[in-house]
């Protein structure tokens, strides 16, 4: 009896711990990687927040109309190391950048992973090493 409780236990342990690893999805799985887009815009926002940082864009359509789009990159940590802060990723206001990126896989408009971003200096970030 003691070594079915026993193992019961080790069996939710392993279960609890890998609960997380399979609720995190990748870049891959999630965005179309096969689908680049350019977006040129005004960075309105960031939400320097885990397990991603999310940049909101306003990016002028070809109508004329303004639409706001979400945008996913790596997590604080990793930001953190590379040298940037919310601050610096988010430019200066009213600074027009060209964020490259990819959409959301399933189709939500509007959403996407950046892969670059180009301020209108010059100077760029590419979380993913493009």
């Amino acid at each position: 009896m003691r070594n079915r409780v026993g193992g019961f236990v080790i069996i939710v342990a392993l279960l609890l711990v890998m609960a997380p690893a399979r609720a995190h999805h990748s870049v891959p799985g999630q965005f179309d990687t096969s689908k680049p887009i350019t977006l040129k815009g005004v960075i309105t926002k960031v939400d320097w927040i885990n397990p991603h940082i999310y940049v909101y864009m306003d990016v002028k359509e070809s109508n004329g109309t303004t639409v706001a789009w979400a945008l996913s990159t790596l997590p604080t940590a990793m930001m953190r190391r590379a040298g940037l802060t919310k601050e610096t990723l988010q430019g200066k206001s009213g600074e027009e950048v060209t964020i490259n990126a990819v959409p959301a896989r399933d189709g939500s408009q509007h959403l996407g992973w950046i892969n670059k971003i180009t301020y209108a200096d010059g100077h760029s970030f590419s979380p993913t090493g493009q």
